[in-house]
């Protein structure tokens, strides 16, 4: 059986699932530990980063290769059209789709994170004590935003970010006005690059995820919550809709975490 590591929180992860679903494939997650996991992942793999996916004897790290490796090794349902024109639309797209809506939704759930107690300990893992949960929650905002603008995660670099993203959204509001998925007739890696990478900025409402409820269909203030991105996101529920299977469906077992010996 394919063997998909992953975090679950993790938006690259979220496309492959995407498209591991699509093509009807059986998979078992393996969840990796933040920091000491990802030690036992770079030596496995060469990478420290999420997802890696290992087929047999096959490892292959990061989301677009993943993606082209299915496609190969398992043609069925197809992702990435023939037709040269098409072909380029939909590589294209998922490339803005990695680097525009993947990036800049990090940061601005980054900015939630800062302002919103309650999304700042949903992300912590579940055995994490309450202590601490109530310590990391207590930090002040101010605070936190101080500290991100460092590293590059100040509010002018968030703002930005989510100003990209509102015009990201409506180009494709425009795009799916009249045509039911980005590219052609049917789902391609366009469509699951974008709506796997758009996880951060609305997650999915449903038993998609193995997340806390406090986070499902909620995201980042000031586009999830409001009409005028909402043909996006009706578009984005009924591709879980359609392809997406149950959280409980995609393995025989609970994600488990990488050992290290």
């Amino acid at each position: 059986m394919l063997e998909l590591y992953q975090f679950e929180l993790s938006h690259y992860v979220e496309k492959v699932r995407l498209i591991l679903d699509y093509k009807g494939l059986a998979y078992r997650k393996v969840e990796i530990t933040p920091g000491i996991g990802q030690i036992e992942l770079m030596r496995m793999s060469g990478h420290r980063q999420v997802p890696v996916l290992k087929d047999g004897n096959e490892i292959i790290p990061d989301s677009t290769a993943i993606a082209e490796y299915l496609e190969k090794q398992y043609p069925q349902q197809p992702i990435i059209p023939t037709d040269p024109k098409q072909r380029g639309l939909t590589l294209l797209i998922e490339q803005w789709a990695d680097t525009s809506i993947g990036l800049n939704a990090r940061k601005a759930l980054i900015g939630t994170l800062n302002q919103d107690q309650n999304f700042r300990t949903a992300f912590l893992p579940k055995s994490t004590p309450d202590i601490v949960k109530d310590l990391i929650g207590a930090v002040p905002n101010d605070l936190l935003s101080f500290l991100g603008q460092g590293i590059g995660f100040g509010p002018d670099a968030i703002k930005t970010a989510t100003d990209s993203l509102k015009r990201d959204l409506a180009a494709l509001c425009f795009i799916l006005t009249e045509q039911p998925y980005l590219v052609t007739d049917h789902p391609t890696l366009a469509d699951f690059a974008v709506a796997g990478l758009s996880m951060y900025i609305k997650f999915p409402d449903g038993p998609y995820l193995d997340i806390p409820d406090v986070l499902k269909g909620k995201g980042v203030p000031g586009i999830a919550d409001i009409g005028t991105f909402e043909p996006f996101f009706t578009w984005r529920d009924k591709l879980y809709a359609d392809f997406r299977k149950f959280s409980t469906a995609t393995s025989s077992t609970p994600p488990t975490s990488i050992d290290i010996e």
